[in-house]
């Protein structure tokens, strides 16, 4: 029976000079079979789609300077310009209207609505969020994941291909998808982030037999 196997793909420095799409062609042609599954990391999708923004581009707004200060930790809406950054795309007044909402929803026991509701309070990426040289740059959420999946899909001829949103503390989603994908099955295999951001420079991972894997599991 085939396993699993997991293969990391080394790129180049991508930019928004980049198509995602003739990039996984490039690099990975000779990897990829059709029982393969093709995954790309969020963040590089939405850097070749040039979304992403620098700080000092921002002006960060009452909405932003009072909302930070409720978000705990340290993640990217607790940074007042990731606040800004999200707020840019999805809208201040939206962005606080569903804060408060999603407070009462909390105190009734119901978690996550605020970032249900403004997708981009989830996918934005603060500054040191991603790879040199954009670690000075906060990343926005890619566009369309489904349909650049689909088109990673159809040009590499492989069983299918998903946009990937991992980190190294055990957070794994799959934000866009080829069709017929078990995205909650896939997560689960990312879990422990086979990607490499930083100076390993490998966005791009293939999950080889990936479609055995399938068809033995239905078996069982």
């Amino acid at each position: 029976m085939a396993e699993l196997e997991l293969v990391p793909v080394k790129t180049r420095i991508l930019t928004d000079k980049d198509d995602i799409v003739d990039v996984i062609e490039e690099y990975a042609k000779d990897i990829v079979g059709p029982d393969d599954l093709v995954c790309s990391a969020e963040s590089v999708v939405a850097i070749t789609q040039r979304r992403y923004t620098r700080p000092e581009e921002l002006t960060p707004s009452w909405q932003a300077r009072l909302m930070r200060r409720f978000v705990p930790g340290e993640g990217s809406m607790a940074s007042l310009y990731g606040m800004q950054a999200a707020m840019n795309l999805e809208g201040e007044w939206k962005m606080m209207f569903w804060f408060f909402i999603g407070f009462l929803a909390k105190l009734v026991g119901k978690n996550g609505v605020w970032y249900a509701k403004c997708r981009q309070a989830s996918l934005t990426d603060d500054v040191t969020g991603t790879m040199p040289p954009f670690d000075k740059c906060i990343v926005y959420g890619p566009a369309e994941p489904d349909k650049v999946a689909e088109k990673i899909k159809q040009r590499m001829g492989c069983y299918g291909a998903v946009v990937a949103d991992v980190n190294d503390l055990k957070r794994s989603a799959v934000l866009g998808h080829s069709k017929g994908l078990n995205t909650k099955e896939i997560a689960k295999i990312l879990i422990d982030n086979p990607f490499g951001n930083a100076s390993q420079k490998t966005p791009i991972v293939v999950i080889k037999n990936y479609a055995q894997f399938v068809k033995n599991r239905k078996k069982d």
